[in-house]
This record gives C-alpha cells, structure tokens and sequence, in this order.
C-alpha cells in the first residue's frame, strides 16, 4: 500500500512534517509511506494556470494520483488553514486526483479544533473518500524532532499510530490492500 503522507506546514523544522516522517518510520510492513514537504514550492493558485499546470502542481497531482491514500497533518495558524496547504488544495480542485481518494487526518496538537473543522469541510467538498472517524492525534507541541522520534519509540505510541494506519488501510480500494 502505498500513502502519500502530505505535511500543510512550511516551516523546515516543523512538528506536523516530524510526525508524518516518524509514522513512515513505524509503518508496518506493506505499508510505505512518502512524506511531502514542499507546499511552500507551488506557486500561487491561479485558474490562468491551470493549462497546462506548472511543472511543481504536476508533479505535486501525479503523486497524489498515484497515491493509494493520503495522510494530511496540518497545523493552525490564526485557528484557520495554512495559506500553503489551502493553496495546495486549491490546485487540485479542478482535476481527478483527490476526486475519490482516501484521506485520513493526523495532528500534532492538544489544540487546532477550529482549523480541523474547515479542512474536514474542505475534504468533504473535495473527495467523496474522506475518513472522518480515522484521525490520530498527538499533542508535540514544542517539542524537537529528536523528541518526537523517542516518542515514537515508545510501546503506547507506536500502538497508537499501528492502529491509525490498519483503520486507514480499510478504507483503501482492495487493489491496494495488503
């Protein structure tokens, strides 16, 4: 099975791009997933653009399409979306790619209600294949990357994370089911 594990954070040391890149690293076997973290590389949404799509959106949307599923960990800013990830989103509106593609959301905060809401709003709108009730959330805020991989270390944590996963690996199509 293969995820794209997409980070909404633009910050190079950021605590949603640590946690996506430990859960690829406690993935069980069957499971590889790919992290994305460069939002912050695709230009500005722009209908003019969309024909033919900048070289970075191409390239962005192929992953996506060739993805089995999708991860996003997001974090808030100003208790509303990334502009990034919005603008990420924005480019995908008018293709296939998200169309029906399983996505499941993970969150690296005690807080952030108001955000999650709009991005559940937003994928609802976006693919008919949102997992709502698959969610993982772990509070990291201000916590270093290296703190964050022993978290990951920890029994109670990896357990968690497993769980995440095997719920999300249900929802994808039986094709890519392992």
């Amino acid at each position: 099975m293969n995820i794209l594990a997409l980070s909404g954070s633009a910050r190079r040391a950021s605590t949603n791009t640590a946690l996506l890149r430990n859960l690829a690293d406690v993935a069980p076997e069957g499971v590889d997933i790919t992290v994305f973290d460069r939002i912050a590389e695709l230009p500005v949404f722009s209908p003019d653009l969309e024909h033919p799509r900048p070289a970075s959106v191409a390239a962005f949307a192929d992953l996506i399409a060739h993805a089995d599923g999708l991860i996003l960990c997001v974090p808030e800013y100003a208790r509303a979306l990334p502009g990034g990830l919005k603008n990420a989103l924005d480019w995908l509106v008018s293709g296939e790619e998200l169309i029906a593609k399983p996505v499941a959301l993970a969150h690296a905060s005690h807080r952030g209600d108001d955000m999650l809401a709009d991005l559940r709003r937003v994928l609802t709108t976006v693919t008919s294949a949102f997992q709502p009730d698959i969610f993982l959330r772990l509070p990291l805020m201000g916590q270093t990357p290296e703190e964050i991989a022993a978290l990951f270390e920890q029994p109670d944590t990896r357990h968690k994370t497993r769980a995440f996963l095997k719920a999300f690996a249900k929802t994808l199509p039986p094709k890519s089911q392992t």
